[in-house]
């Protein structure tokens, strides 16, 4: 009885982390680096705050400054972008610095204001856990 107990447990813990986990779309690095050298479309939309996006990013991407995406103030930094991710049919990937809460906030956001969430992406691990520093660009 008790390991037919520990057994529910454990399935039940699974399945709590695969739909807390799901509801989101995530692009991995290696998958985001296949897409940047093939030149794939996308709108990269950059969150990291001034001196981060400053220290490393994607050339091309949108720098917002968003990071956290909590505050109102912070939300309109992404009002600026949307007229260029509406514009487009493109995938959105969304860039923060560890990949979590921000980057969470901000594609909430952007569904939000009606980007198909098809379209959104964030990526895995953020900018601290991008392993190809050659594909990105350092200063202004």
């Amino acid at each position: 009885m008790k390991y037919a107990l520990g057994i529910a447990a454990v399935l039940l813990l699974l399945i709590v982390a695969t739909v807390s986990a799901a509801g989101y779309n995530y692009v991995t690095p290696d998958k985001f680096k296949e897409w940047l050298a093939t030149g794939k479309k996308t709108i990269i939309v950059d969150i990291q705050v001034p001196d981060e996006f400053a220290k490393r990013h994607f050339d091309g991407s949108l720098e917002t400054n968003a990071y956290p995406v909590k505050s109102d103030e912070e939300r309109k930094r992404l009002d600026a972008v949307l007229e260029r991710i509406n514009a487009s049919k493109d995938d959105v990937v969304i860039v923060c610095p560890r990949g979590g809460g921000g980057a969470k906030n901000a594609y909430d956001y952007l569904k939000s204001k009606g980007v198909a969430e098809k379209r959104l992406f964030i990526l895995e691990k953020g900018m601290d856990g991008w392993p190809y520093p050659e594909m990105c660009q350092a200063g202004r």
